[in-house]
């Protein structure tokens, strides 16, 4: 048994790099697929330090890891830390975590946001990184990792400042109204299981990538053509739509919000391929 368990969720590479890079660092050390663990009946650690790693995902929590740490048997557990990854936006998954921990009698004990590069291609502003601004951020995260992993070694508490992130540019109250409408989007996300929002067009060359890497198993390919199932519910991690060698697969848009994904490039994380995440769901 190992004497840190690190559990992960990852759609197009940035949690998954920081997990594994995390766990090089750390003597025995194991990682764990979120996605993977949630096909068993019964999810328990005997392990003292447990660590979740996910991206945020309209600024909460995911919807897989959500039901994630509701399952997971954490009683033998004594140091519980997270590390959030996101595109810039704020973040509200600190807060809904310990809420969730806290139902379990247990505290969270530190926590990490790191600000990587953005994946949501249906935005306007979204812009694909060049090799030389990964690399700038790769040299700092390579040293943000080294304090962290200091700080779980030692099962220190450290508490992160939700600090330089993009927020609506209005005042005050709009804005907080605005992020309460993006937290109830995506809660209606994980109860609808985005039955309506992706699709291919006419560049699909019925490669199967899209099945590949889709974590819920909601993508099934049907006469060389990509089906999101309707009764299958989505993660919306976007593994679909940023792994897509043709750029076929699409966000469709709502009322609410157009897309800008047949205009905009994708970005999975450069050292994070399809068999990376392809392998998440077994």
């Amino acid at each position: 048994m190992s004497e840190v368990e690190i559990y992960y969720f990852s759609g197009t590479g940035n949690s998954l790099y920081i997990a594994k890079e995390l766990q090089k660092r750390i003597p025995d050390s194991s990682l764990k697929s979120i996605a993977g663990q949630l096909k068993k009946d019964v999810i328990e650690t005997r392990t003292k330090t447990v660590g979740f790693v996910f991206p945020i995902h309209g600024m909460t929590v995911p919807i897989p890891v959500r039901k994630f740490i509701k399952k997971i048997n954490l009683k033998s557990t004594s140091y519980i830390f997270l590390i959030i990854t996101r595109g810039g936006t704020k973040c509200f998954a600190v807060s809904e975590t310990k809420k969730i921990l806290k139902k379990k009698g247990k505290n969270l004990d530190s926590f990490f946001i790191q600000t990587m590069f953005n994946n949501d291609p249906k935005l306007e502003s979204f812009e694909i990184p060049t090799k030389e601004e990964i690399s700038v951020l790769e040299i700092k995260i390579q040293k943000r990792l080294e304090f962290i992993k200091k700080t779980i070694v030692n099962k220190e508490k450290y508490r992160e400042k939700d600090i330089d992130y993009v927020t609506f540019p209005f005042i005050k109250p709009v804005t907080f109204l605005l992020e309460r409408l993006v937290l109830l989007a995506t809660r209606y996300a994980e109860h609808d299981g985005a039955k309506d929002y992706f699709y291919s067009d006419s560049r699909c060359k019925s490669c199967g990538t899209c099945e590949k890497v889709c974590q819920s198993g909601k993508i099934k390919m049907v006469d060389g053509k990509p089906l999101w199932q309707k009764d299958i519910k989505c993660y919306l991690c976007y593994a679909c739509l940023n792994y897509c060698p043709s750029e076929s697969v699409q966000i469709k848009s709502q009322w609410f919000m157009k897309s800008h994904t047949r205009t905009k490039g994708r970005y999975p994380h450069p050292f994070a391929k399809v068999k990376d995440i392809a392998v998440e769901k077994n």
